[in-house]
């Protein structure tokens, strides 16, 4: 029994395109990288809540070899960075090697013959190496609350967002000061009624010194990339 892939790749996020960035660059061509959605980008494809951002600089938020010296901001929003990662799938010419829509409900070793079979929403993939790359922020946890499931209000998690529900003029409880409700909590409060927000554990929460990337700074790491790895390598 030979395998069809060398390696498959699970996910399709920012390790699964650098994983297949690498294979090509390494001339491996006998690879396919499965996503269960229609889309690269992974957690920032899923995420697009208000406020939605990068929490370390744009310049080290992204590959040390394909920086993007068109940031819009010293952190950029979520948006941007779903268009990066797709602009690395389409530059890396990872497109071929993609399968949208294809869910991985088990994998198995074959001892016998050395190498894994991976059952999928298409069918069965046999490969000679696997790489997981799911990311650990895949599903949306609902906290486990008493009272929560008989809620009578709308709810929603900040990783399935609902757009076409309007905020404005609510009472809104945001439970939990994570990552994404400090970014979420400034976005909608000039907006709603009331904001209450439950802290189980204290965070450490310091000044973002977010502001526009200036356009003379963009022309500059266009015409001397040496300067934007310099700021990268800069400690943060």
């Amino acid at each position: 029994m030979r395998p069809q892939y060398e390696v498959v790749v699970i996910g399709a996020g920012f390790s699964g395109i650098g994983a297949g960035i690498r294979l090509r660059q390494s001339h491996v061509e006998s690879f396919l990288i499965l996503e269960k959605a229609d889309d690269v980008g992974g957690t920032w494809r899923d995420n697009t809540y208000p406020g939605v951002a990068v929490d370390i600089t744009s310049c080290a938020y992204s590959f040390s070899f394909e920086q993007n010296p068109r940031w819009s901001r010293i952190y950029a929003p979520g948006s941007e960075i779903q268009s990066y990662a797709r602009h690395c799938a389409d530059k890396y010419e990872l497109r071929p090697h993609l399968r949208f829509g294809c869910a991985v409900r088990k994998t198995v070793f074959d001892e016998e013959n050395h190498l894994w079979c991976v059952d999928t929403s298409s069918g069965l993939i046999r490969t000679r190496f696997l790489l997981n790359a799911t990311g650990g922020l895949t599903q949306p946890r609902e906290p486990e609350i008493e009272g929560l499931a008989s809620f009578a209000g709308r709810k929603m998690h900040t990783a399935r967002w609902e757009h076409d529900y309007e905020l404005r003029g609510k009472r809104v409880a945001v439970i939990g000061t994570g990552a994404s409700a400090v970014q979420i909590v400034p976005s909608i409060a000039p907006l709603v009624e009331r904001l209450h927000v439950f802290q189980r554990t204290p965070i450490w929460v310091l000044p973002k010194p977010d502001r526009a990337v200036p356009e003379w700074a963009k022309t500059l790491f266009e015409l001397a990339p040496p300067t934007q790895r310099a700021v990268r390598a800069w400690p943060h």
